[in-house]
């Protein structure tokens, strides 16, 4: 695609991911006022990893319009910088948490929606929000994934920055039970000590299994030898 295409169509995901926070947060649950507030579900980082992420690709875009044609070493040099900002969050954060996010929730919720998503949510949370949450996440990720070739950092730091994220998560969950007593999703008081452990290291695995596959899916789109630098093709 043209760069001024992608550029519209990353604004119109950004304005997106910021109506969909705003009327989130504008909801009055009874969860939002308890210890941790809307930060304690991963749903709503996912959403604020998104929102971030493609306000960097919208900022992205438009310093690469100013800095092309300009010869400004400087200038192309703190452009390199954002665009490898750019690629380590989509790499680390925004396609493996996205993608996570989206799959874990409609698979809980097609077995038993009462265990991660109980019917009283309809009476605060309409269907076209539960949706910008937890469904437009993954084609909008795809769709950015497919219009701009990003690099990915090395395959040892960027397994170690996902399972950093995913322990430092599991462990805000655990804090969040000891500091109220309850768990922030339903599901987990229904299993044993045993089998929590065993569900916060699958999900471990998991997140590192998405960031393998979004390297590969990364690379099955982009011929890198054949495709000029990131920087260059922004």
């Amino acid at each position: 695609m043209a760069l001024v295409p992608c550029q519209v169509l990353r604004v119109a995901i950004l304005l997106s991911y910021c109506s969909i926070l705003c009327n989130y947060k504008a909801i009055e649950m009874p969860s939002h006022q308890t210890y941790g507030g809307s930060w304690k579900f991963l749903t709503f980082i996912d959403l604020v990893i998104q929102a971030v992420f493609f306000g960097i690709c919208v900022l992205t875009d438009l310093s690469s319009l100013l800095t092309r044609g300009s010869g400004n070493q400087e200038q192309e040099r703190q452009l390199k910088k954002l665009i490898s900002l750019r690629d380590w969050m989509l790499a680390v954060l925004a396609f493996p948490v996205g993608v996570f996010v989206v799959a874990v929730f409609w698979i809980i919720y097609a077995y038993d929606r009462e265990m991660i998503y109980p019917k009283l949510l309809d009476n605060f949370i309409p269907g076209w929000l539960n949706h910008g949450m937890h469904t437009t996440v993954l084609p909008f990720i795809l769709i950015e994934m497919r219009t701009s070739h990003h690099a990915y950092p090395s395959r040892s730091s960027g397994l170690a920055a996902i399972c950093t994220f995913s322990v430092g998560y599991i462990l805000w969950v655990c804090w969040v039970h000891h500091v109220t007593g309850m768990w922030v999703y339903p599901f987990l008081e229904h299993i044993g000590p045993g089998a929590r452990i065993v569900f916060f290291g699958s999900t471990t695995i998991l997140m590192n299994f998405l960031y393998l596959l979004g390297e590969v899916l990364n690379s099955y789109i982009w011929d890198t030898q054949r495709k000029p630098p990131s920087w260059q093709g922004t």
